[in-house]
């Protein structure tokens, strides 16, 4: 049975963390996953990432398409081949960051939605909740230089994005990420559990 988890949220929030704990819980259920994150560490990934990191300036429209191209090149060689052997796929950030960022960026969100539409929809869907002040305060601790959208006022606008794609995505679902990183992870591996037994889904040694 194939399962496909993406984690999504501000930078500063724990995407990276939650999606590693649950990657180790699987594995210790026996349970073989892949954790994969965007923008990727192929070519195009290299160009995001010099943006972000302001090395490259792009207007907001020529991020999107490549994180829309990045992301095509990412499910076609790496979540998709993984999943039709029915295993368990868990993305650090997806196309949902697009349409929270590329919105605060002042892009309109269908057309953000219909350069993403063709991309798979994942099965369940974390937003890791965390206030923008927070964010920033992780970030500054763990690193000297902020990246391109990490400006609070900018990540109020993408928070505010997130929320309203909780209340209108199926399997969308928001978790207070200002408890432990431990309460967090429960709570992720609680709604999965919920999830699989609502959905049927034979993944009976983990239930």
């Amino acid at each position: 049975m194939s399962l496909f988890v993406a984690f999504e949220g501000l930078d500063g929030a724990g995407l990276s963390t939650q999606a590693k704990l649950l990657s180790e819980f699987f594995k210790k259920q026996k349970f073989n996953n892949l954790i994969t994150k965007e923008p990727t560490n192929g070519f195009i990934g290299g160009i995001i990432r010099a943006v972000l990191k302001k090395e490259l300036k792009l207007n907001p429209t020529s991020l999107q398409l490549l994180f829309a191209a990045d992301r095509s090149y990412h499910i076609e060689t790496s979540i998709k081949p993984f999943l039709k052997k029915g295993k368990i796929v868990i993305c650090d950030r997806y196309k949902y960051s697009s349409y929270a960022f590329g919105k605060a960026d002042e892009l309109d969100l269908n057309w953000l939605k219909s350069i993403n539409q063709d991309f798979l929809t994942p099965d369940i869907i974390f937003f890791i909740d965390v206030p923008p002040q927070e964010c920033i305060k992780r970030i500054k601790d763990s690193r000297e230089e902020l990246e391109l959208f990490e400006k609070e006022e900018k990540l109020k606008k993408v928070r505010e994005n997130f929320l309203t794609l909780v209340k209108e995505t199926p399997n969308f679902h928001r978790i207070d990420g200002t408890q432990t990183i431990k309460e967090v992870h429960e709570a992720v591996v609680e709604f999965i559990r919920r999830y699989l037994k609502e959905n049927k889904k034979n993944l009976q040694k983990f239930l």
